[in-house]
């Protein structure tokens, strides 16, 4: 902590945030002490405990991220936008959480590491290196990957819960609030699996890619078609050596099958190479006139 730290300004005025708290309803008020005061605790506890089994790492999950959902389901709930239902089925509300903060944990390792940290289970981790340093070096690359491919199929298995949870979702500006973070998570998830880059550095979706998602944020059967086009190249990427090979390939036959039998108009139709062998005869045409005009001349 210091000064020049992000959070001081927040730290040195907060009596501005207590200011606006308290003229909020008080209905609102006691959903957000209550789960302010639940992940304080939690965090509190993870400054003294590592994360090593995969509970605990679904735990910490739950203090910094899936209360989070549960707080704001609660308030979309409580302020009559949305169903008083959306409030009360918290375990969707938990793995939307979960499925951010897993997509980010997966994705900042080296960072973390780096910088003296880990989030990592080491449940996982431990299976493909003695130390976290060496899990992120050069020298141990394969398996490094091996142990991030395991990361992401950790996260990706909370896709049913997100897609459910969005479904119970009516009123437009919710709907893209909560949206839009999925959206770009189903994209970097996808982005970092299989990927070594991950271990050397922060990757991240192009900035014209997540303008694109924002853009498909805005309904149910939109956000379903997004996801199915991840799931596809997710498909691309899996490859039968892969030590968790099948178990991707259940996670992407579900979710095809999933969205396929709820979307309007069904599944999907992926022309990609479709548009690679039209993008090539065009090429090959337009080779074969510029060739012919240039002899003539």
């Amino acid at each position: 902590s210091g000064p020049d730290e992000k959070d001081a300004l927040l730290l040195v005025e907060f009596d501005v945030v207590i200011r606006e708290f308290l003229r909020l309803p008080i209905e609102y008020q006691e959903v957000i002490a209550d789960i302010t005061r639940r992940m304080g605790a939690g965090m509190a506890k993870y400054t003294r405990t590592r994360v090593e089994s995969l509970d605990s790492y679904n735990e910490y999950c739950h203090y910094v991220a899936g209360l989070v959902g549960h707080g704001l389901s609660r308030l979309f709930a409580k302020s009559g936008l949305e169903d008083p239902a959306v409030g009360e089925k918290l375990e969707l509300a938990n793995s939307m959480g979960l499925f951010l903060q897993k997509t980010n944990i997966t994705r900042d390792i080296n960072e973390d590491v780096l910088d003296g940290r880990c989030f990592w289970p080491k449940a996982i981790w431990g299976d493909y290196a003695a130390t976290e340093d060496e899990l992120i070096s050069k020298t141990n690359r394969e398996k490094g990957v091996d142990a991030l491919n395991v990361m992401c199929v950790n996260a990706l298995h909370h896709i049913p819960d997100v897609l459910e949870y969005l479904s119970q979702i009516t009123e437009p500006s919710v709907f893209k609030f909560c949206a839009i973070p999925q959206t770009m998570a189903i994209a970097t998830i996808v982005l970092c699996y299989d990927n070594p880059r991950v271990l050397d550095g922060n990757v991240k979706i192009r900035k014209g890619e997540a303008l694109k998602l924002i853009s498909q944020s805005g309904n149910l059967d939109s956000v379903k078609r997004v996801f199915y086009r991840y799931i596809e190249m997710l498909e691309r990427k899996n490859h039968p050596s892969n030590p968790v090979y099948a178990e991707v390939n259940k996670i992407i036959d579900k979710t095809k099958k999933d969205i396929a039998t709820t979307l309007k108009g069904g599944a999907p139709v992926d022309l990609t190479k479709e548009y690679l062998v039209l993008a090539l005869f065009l090429v090959t045409v337009t080779t074969f006139f510029y060739s012919y005009l240039t002899q003539a001349s």
